[in-house]
């Protein structure tokens, strides 16, 4: 597999190892992957959970415009 990264992602991986928080590169992008894995499954959980909600409210007797209009105020 060959990933490319920016520079400033690769200054950011190497501060990583020097503070030895990481024993090497690998590490870094294995802990941000794992951390990308949590983050997109409750933004994942958190939507369906929305959806949820909208759909077991029914339907509203507000139109589009009465909506954006309660926005704006």
């Amino acid at each position: 597999m060959n990933i490319s990264f920016t520079k400033q992602q690769e200054e950011y991986i190497t501060t990583q190892v020097e503070s030895g928080e990481y024993q090497n590169n690998s590490e870094v992008i294995r802990d941000a992957l794992r951390l990308h894995t949590i983050y997109r499954n409750k933004i994942i959980k958190d939507l369906r959970a929305e959806i949820e909600k909208g759909l077991e409210s029914g339907i509203s007797k507000r139109s589009v415009k009465d909506i954006l209009e309660s926005k704006q105020e």
